[in-house]
C-alpha cells in the first residue's frame, strides 16, 4: 500500500469528558493526520463511537491502531475494510443553477445521484445528498458547472454489516 491509502477506523470509547481530545491528541502527538472525524453516543449507555478517516500504509495503520488501543477508555477499535461495511457522508450545497437550462441540468443531476432540493431561492438552490464518499465527489463534480456557491460535507460514518467480515484484524475488545 502507498501512503495515500484511505483507512476508516471505528473506535468505541467511554463517553467521558476529554476522550475525543485524547484520541485527537494521540494522532497529533505522533504525527498522524486525521482526514475527517465524527463522534456520537451509541445505544450502549456511557459509550460513544468515533469514526475517523486517516491515510497511510499498513505499518502506519498498524501503529495507529496499537496506540489507540493503549488509551485507557477505548474499548474496541475496528479497522473497517472492504465491502463488508456501510459508509455514508452527508453533503449540503448552495448552487446557482441559473435560468431554465440550469434548473433542467440540476434536475438531471439530482435524478442521477438521488440528491434532493432543500430550498429554492430566486438566485439558486440548496441541495443535499447522503451517499458514499465517492458518490459525494461525483455529485460535486456534476454540480460544479452550475456554479457552487458554498458547500459543507460531514465526516463519514461507518458501520460493519451484521455478521459480516467488515471489521479488520484490529477488531478486539480491550
Amino acid at each position: 500500500m502507498d501512503s495515500n491509502n484511505r483507512h476508516v477506523l471505528s473506535i468505541l470509547v467511554e463517553d467521558r469528558f476529554g476522550e475525543l481530545a485524547r484520541i485527537v491528541g494521540l494522532f497529533a502527538g505522533r504525527g498522524f493526520n486525521i482526514d475527517s472525524i465524527a463522534a456520537n453516543r451509541t445505544l450502549e449507555p456511557g459509550m460513544s463511537r468515533v469514526v475517523l478517516v486517516t491515510r497511510g500504509d499498513d505499518a502506519v495503520i498498524e501503529q495507529i491502531i496499537k496506540q489507540v488501543h493503549k488509551l485507557l477508555r477505548v474499548r474496541k477499535v475496528n479497522h473497517m475494510v472492504g465491502p463488508q461495511h456501510f459508509e455514508r457522508e452527508h453533503c449540503v450545497v448552495n448552487v446557482r443553477a441559473a435560468g431554465p437550462k440550469g434548473e433542467e441540468e440540476l434536475e438531471r443531476v439530482l435524478r442521477l445521484t438521488g440528491g434532493h432540493v432543500l430550498a429554492h431561492y430566486p438566485n439558486g438552490f440548496t441541495v443535499e445528498l447522503t451517499s458514499t464518499p465517492d458518490q459525494i465527489e461525483s455529485f460535486l463534480e456534476r454540480l460544479r458547472p452550475l456554479g457552487i456557491r458554498d458547500m459543507v460535507r460531514s465526516a463519514p460514518v461507518a458501520l460493519a454489516k451484521p455478521g459480516g467480515e467488515g471489521e479488520g484484524a484490529a477488531d478486539s475488545a480491550a
